[in-house]
């Protein structure tokens, strides 16, 4: 399987994992069977992806937008996404986006320490790091957002 191929099915597993997956065939109207073989990496379903409307459909009801970030990284193309959902405005300025930032990158930091102390980083290990990496993303989106308000 061509490695494009391996990484969208990884991604579509993390979908129907990360929204369960019996809640996963009731949003899509699939069995457990389709939505496995969308993700399977076995040779005879090397060419089945999950249709796009049920990508959209489990991403409305996922933490995160597995396959459309992984579609997006394959094109080079980053993209924010603000998994706070906050219900009031942003707050705050420049210099408490200085701390956060020194803040989350310690973070990340004492992640990666811990992580490479045994010289191998697990996928947990490595989804924690990712977890982290995500929350930087965001201080520096914010940090951005402020810039270009103008709240210095």
């Amino acid at each position: 399987m061509k490695s494009t191929g391996s990484y969208l099915k990884k991604h579509t597993e993390a979908l129907v994992k990360d929204v369960g997956i019996e809640p996963a065939c009731e949003v899509t109207g699939k069995s457990k069977a389709t939505l496995g073989r969308y993700y399977s990496e076995h040779e005879e379903h090397s060419d089945r992806f999950m249709p796009i409307d049920a990508v959209a459909a489990l991403e409305a009801a996922a933490s995160y937008p597995h396959v459309t970030a992984a579609l997006s990284e394959l094109r080079g193309i980053t993209l924010s996404f603000d998994s706070r959902r906050a219900n009031a405005e942003r707050s705050g300025n420049v210099n408490a986006d200085v701390v956060a930032l020194s803040q989350r990158f310690a973070m990340l930091m004492t992640e990666y320490s811990q992580s490479i102390e045994d010289g191998v980083i697990t996928i947990n290990e490595a989804k924690r790091m990712l977890k982290e990496t995500l929350a930087l993303q965001q201080v520096l989106i914010d940090m951005k957002l402020h810039l270009e308000d103008g709240s210095h």
